[in-house]
């Protein structure tokens, strides 16, 4: 069983600060990239980065120049950093990791339970 346990959420103020953390643990071979989704409700869940297991980053253009995504291979943890929130950031924030459970090419999606984060005005 894999879990993927999130922190960091909260609320803060626009121009503020937060850090978000995710670990993934249970039984599995390797992770072959984590990263962050968001999801305001009543409306789909959108990428936000996404780091891989060589180390390429990938950043959607709202995000570029405020966030930093960085990972821990050997906590097999990823980090968010978020700097300059507007209230637009508001949404709940899924991580997501894909990874192999054996040896092999054959890999799985999952998800953390989503942690909120609330930029106020």
């Amino acid at each position: 069983q894999v879990q993927l346990m999130e922190s960091g959420g909260g609320l803060v103020q626009a121009g503020g600060s937060l850090m978000l953390s995710c670990t993934a643990s249970g039984s599995f071979f390797s992770i072959k990239h984590m990263g962050w989704y968001r999801q305001v409700a009543g409306q789909q869940r959108e990428l936000v980065a996404f780091i891989t297991e060589d180390g390429r980053i990938y950043y959607e253009d709202y995000v570029k120049g405020r966030f930093t995504i960085s990972r821990d291979s050997d906590e097999n943890t990823v980090y968010l950093q978020m700097n300059s929130l507007k209230p637009e950031d508001t949404a709940v924030y899924y991580c997501n990791a894909e990874l192999t459970l054996v040896a092999g090419p054959r890999r799985f999606d999952y998800w953390g339970q989503g942690t909120q984060v609330t930029v106020s005005s």
